[in-house]
């Protein structure tokens, strides 16, 4: 496990636990864990977002169980899902939907496309074209899609997780800024540790199907209800002044730092203090510490960053900029 990764478990630090049911989305990374090994900063990052009603862009080389993760977190939370397999041909269409004639009828009716469900795998986002990427924009946002001007409401909830390759593989073309900037966060899935692939070749070699998750023994252990009641909860939350004026100095010192171009925008502020909110819940707390803050921090606001070409030319990364900003700034108490 990560020594870095937030423990999970009820009370800690407030008098009385917090409302709703943290335990059951503390289980959830155990119940994955019975189909991926490892990946546990990754599994937190995706409870948090679903905390938040945010969404997820996971980015590593092919081959490190991004997709068996998704798929994994749809079945123990017993949510639909639905998978879209972006390549460069894939139309906007074949994401939202379209407008099929009916010669029976003589009018034009909708079909709906992979979007409407609730958990959708854009998988391999950066190897389709800008316009077909942006055609997840208002799904993302608004929660809808638009058709001949009429919106039709997606199913709630709804998130959208996302899986890149890097940006340097061939075949692949950069994400529009503006739709980075409606992913509550990005997650660097890593090759596993020696010990984590050794699990692994350890499971296939005794029959594990990663096509076959029931086998696994995979169960819901949350629903519609349990998440209902997390929101209510996670809203509840609360953030002291001097916390959230850290945030908002988090956020102003990325537009100031000499190597970036564009900092965090306020989408990213109320990011950063959604994230905060929902790991302090997730934590067992009734309010927001300042280490809630920089635990998200990376993860909710680096991908949000413009670099100056110079700084990218040295080699500078968004990820170093933001140690060297939450590194600089004074630490309520």
């Amino acid at each position: 496990m990560n020594p870095n990764e937030p423990t999970v478990s009820v009370n800690q630090g407030s008098a009385a636990p917090p409302p709703g049911n943290p335990q059951a989305f503390g289980a959830l990374r155990a119940e994955v864990g019975k189909a991926v090994v490892g990946n546990d900063t990754a599994v937190t990052f995706l409870l948090l977002a679903l905390l938040c009603r945010g969404h997820v862009l996971l980015e590593g080389v092919p081959g490190v169980a991004k997709t068996l993760l998704v798929r994994s977190l749809a079945t123990v939370l017993d949510l639909q899902h639905a998978r879209v397999q972006f390549t460069p041909d894939l139309m906007p269409a074949d994401v939202t939907g379209s407008q099929i004639y009916d010669p029976h009828s003589a009018e034009f009716t909708f079909r709906p496309g992979p979007v409407f469900t609730n958990l959708l795998l854009a998988d391999e986002i950066n190897r389709t074209s800008p316009k077909t990427q942006s055609a997840l924009l208002e799904s993302m946002e608004e929660r809808q899609v638009s058709v001949d001007g009429q919106p039709k409401l997606l199913p709630d909830p709804f998130m959208v997780i996302a899986t890149q390759n890097p940006i340097e593989q061939e075949g692949t073309y950069p994400l529009p800024e503006a739709q980075l900037d409606r992913f509550l966060f990005k997650v660097t899935v890593d090759l596993p540790e020696r010990d984590h692939e050794y699990q692994i070749l350890q499971r296939h070699a005794a029959g594990f199907n990663p096509r076959d998750l029931s086998a696994s023994g995979l169960k819901p252990i949350a629903g519609q209800q349990q998440l209902q009641d997390a929101w209510a909860a996670v809203a509840r939350v609360s953030v002291k002044p001097e916390v959230l004026a850290y945030m908002v100095d988090v956020c102003r010192a990325t537009r100031s730092a000499p190597p970036v171009q564009h900092g965090a925008s306020t989408r990213g502020a109320t990011a950063l203090l959604a994230a905060s909110r929902a790991l302090a819940w997730l934590s067992g707390r009734t309010f927001v510490t300042p280490d809630d803050v920089k635990y998200v921090a990376t993860n909710a606001l680096a991908h949000r960053l413009q670099l100056r070409p110079e700084a990218e030319l040295d080699g500078i990364t968004t990820q170093a900029v933001m140690a060297t900003v939450l590194g600089s700034l004074p630490v309520p108490v």
